[in-house]
């Protein structure tokens, strides 16, 4: 197959028209394989992913590692394609605790000189501070990555999670690529506000979570167990009635699914790819049976009459549960 493209915002970088998303591999969704993850990213080069997304703190720092050696071990015209997007920001402990987000301009550029040598690249292609801290305003944050850009350290600057007047003022002090959020068929804030607003802008976006951990790739069970150190364990879709709520939603869009003859997964990727040519989907597979489904979405067409019958099996505001756990729905400058 050949991999269609897409840009990222007006100033952005050409990129695939799905991006892998890396977290996983690093222990977010209990244990992972490292040689599977590593063969992961080696098959989604090969079949023309060219972007990576990760955080310095996923794993601390064990994702940005996991990333290098992948890159180092691929072939050099594939690794030469890769562009990798890092979120910074994020403030833990020892014990995996989380402390809030530091955005200031000195711990901006620390923060990329630590990514730069876990990466082993000499360059980040997309940076962006993965939550708003509220300490410190937006244009001094994105000014210390302008500063970085200048001096070729970055390439491009994105923003994460940030809602409508962040966006605005992020944008008036320097140009952004995009806006990484979450955006699934049961996680549709973002196109009360915060869509037109990029799309006004010429911002495009990289939707994280766009099967929503799993939930509704159609692999989830009513029984099914998370470990305690899997984010699953602990969200609240993914809780007693709220699971059972969600899944029958699933059980709907199964079939549809099953009529188009493709799986769960590739149907709900493919409609976030409907939603627009400023929209490049993440998918975060973490072995290459996982990935090699969400490729299947690319080759998956919805008419007209399927985005009618996806809308009515699974409405805007269908979901139970909120996207994050209450604490954490608290940070989210998206969501104010």
């Amino acid at each position: 197959m050949t991999m269609r493209t897409r840009k990222l915002g007006t100033t952005g970088p050409q990129v695939s028209a799905l991006g892998l998303g890396c977290m996983g591999m690093s222990g977010m969704y209990g244990e992972a394989d490292r040689a599977e993850s590593i063969a992961t990213i080696h098959a989604a080069l090969e079949a023309g992913v060219t972007l990576l997304d990760t955080g310095d703190f996923y794993g601390m720092g064990h994702n940005e590692l996991l990333i290098n050696e992948a890159l180092r071990t691929a072939p050099a015209a594939l690794r030469e394609n890769a562009l990798v997007s890092v979120k910074f920001g994020a403030l833990r402990g020892p014990d995996g605790d989380w402390y809030g987000f530091d955005g200031r301009p000195a711990a901006v550029k620390n923060f990329a000189a630590y990514s730069l040598q876990r990466l082993g690249v000499d360059h980040i292609d997309v940076y962006r501070p993965s939550r708003l801290d509220p300490d410190v305003p937006i244009e001094e944050t994105v000014g210390a990555i302008a500063e970085l850009v200048e001096k070729g350290w970055v390439r491009h600057i994105g923003l994460s999670e940030v809602g409508a007047d962040t966006i605005r003022r992020a944008a008036a002090t320097a140009p952004i690529a995009d806006l990484q959020i979450e955006y699934a068929l049961i996680s549709r804030g973002p196109e009360r506000e915060i869509l037109p607003t990029l799309r006004e802008l010429g911002i495009a976006v990289t939707a994280y979570g766009v099967l929503s951990r799993g939930l509704i790739s159609g692999h989830v069970t009513p029984d099914q167990g998370f470990a305690a150190n899997d984010f699953r364990a602990h969200s609240p879709r993914f809780q007693g009635d709220n699971l059972r709520h969600n899944l029958t939603l699933v059980e709907s869009l199964r079939k549809i699914a099953e009529e188009k003859g493709v799986s769960v997964a590739q149907i709900a990727i493919a409609w976030v790819l409907s939603r627009g040519e400023d929209i490049v989907p993440l998918v975060g597979a973490r072995t290459r049976q996982r990935l090699g489904e969400a490729l299947g979405a690319l080759d998956v067409t919805l008419e007209e009459a399927d985005l009618a019958a996806i809308e009515a099996a699974v409405p805007a505001d269908a979901a139970a549960g909120e996207r994050y756990a209450a604490e954490q729905m608290a940070m989210l400058d998206s969501e104010r």
